[in-house]
């Protein structure tokens, strides 16, 4: 039977997002790639420790209850892409069962990032710990986002909470544009306030969020069904945008048939105070300025989106 996974959210996950590979990383680094098989090959039963990106993956997994055939037709799919061969990525693939992570789908491909396949496995978002193979999965395209070293969050909740910027990862970098050439807010909130009706184009996110936002609506059919049933996933904006130039925001997510669950139109202010009271278990944000504030206080995932990453990529 041939499986269509277009209907259903599908994260493509690279192990250096997934599980701590530092130690395994260094011995990469030091020693060689035959080490390094010699390595892993030696630990094959010695679980990888969580990263970043795990409590994200897990608790999205986790949405799949909702379904009313989990098994056969979850909301959502994890596929790992990894740049290891086969046998060294066994350790990845028995770390997965460790963690009890319904993770069956896997691309191994020796030496190359497996980005390409992106298309072909209609995967909406793509995480990996290798800056270089998401820039390159970006300028193709495709969404990809950059697992930063950065603070885990993962409480005792059963709640997913994603939080978004909005220009360069939901929308284009069409704004940013104008802020950038222009240097000048009143000419951004003039540009924003003449389009206002006028929604902005996809940014390399757009098709998670509105596959998210899909999830949202089933867990309010749930409630109808379940009263005592309690949403767990939580959806929010928190942009650098403030009045007049939200209402564009808010119009473009409305013509998406999206909506969040909160909006942070912060006009400047750090988003490392915000985040870290909102405390999501993942950030997504297009300039690693804002970054290495976020990153201290959630796990934060850069996207080398557009104007502001031309020169601006992390290191």
């Amino acid at each position: 039977m041939a499986y269509e996974l277009g209907n259903r959210l599908v994260i493509g996950v690279a192990s250096s997002a997934m599980f701590d590979l530092s130690e395994s990383d260094q011995v990469f680094r030091n020693k060689g790639e035959e080490e390094y098989r010699k390595y892993q090959t030696e630990n094959v039963e010695n679980p990888l420790d969580k990263g970043v990106s795990f409590s994200f993956v897990k608790r999205l997994l986790s949405l799949n209850d909702l379904s009313e055939n989990p098994e056969s037709d979850p909301l959502v799919e994890v596929v790992l892409l990894s740049r290891n061969d086969p046998d060294t990525g066994l350790r990845v693939m028995k770390s997965i069962k460790h963690h009890n992570l319904p993770i069956t789908r896997a691309i191994f491909m020796q030496g190359k990032s497996p980005y390409e396949y992106i298309p072909a496995l209609s995967i909406s978002l793509f995480l990996s710990g290798n800056a270089s193979d998401v820039k390159e999965a970006i300028g193709m395209g495709y969404p990809a986002g950059y697992v930063m070293k950065s603070t885990i969050i993962d409480d005792d909740s059963d709640d997913l909470r994603i939080a978004f910027d909005f220009d360069g990862v939901l929308a284009d970098d069409e704004s940013e544009t104008v802020m950038h050439n222009t240097n000048d807010l009143n000419q951004f909130h003039d540009y924003e306030t003449k389009n206002v009706l006028q929604p902005h184009n996809p940014g390399p996110l757009k098709e998670f969020l509105v596959k998210i936002s899909a999830i949202q609506r089933v867990e309010e059919e749930k409630k109808t069904i379940d009263a005592e049933y309690k949403n767990r996933l939580r959806v929010s904006i928190v942009t650098a945008r403030n009045a007049p130039s939200h209402e564009r925001a808010l119009n473009t997510l409305k013509d998406w048939g999206v909506m969040t669950n909160d909006a942070f139109f912060l006009g400047g202010v750090d988003k490392g105070l915000i985040l870290g009271v909102l405390k999501p278990h993942i950030f997504f944000d297009d300039q690693s300025g804002h970054l290495s504030s976020t990153s201290s206080v959630a796990p934060s995932v850069h996207i080398p989106f557009g104007i502001k990453n031309v020169e601006d990529t992390p290191k």
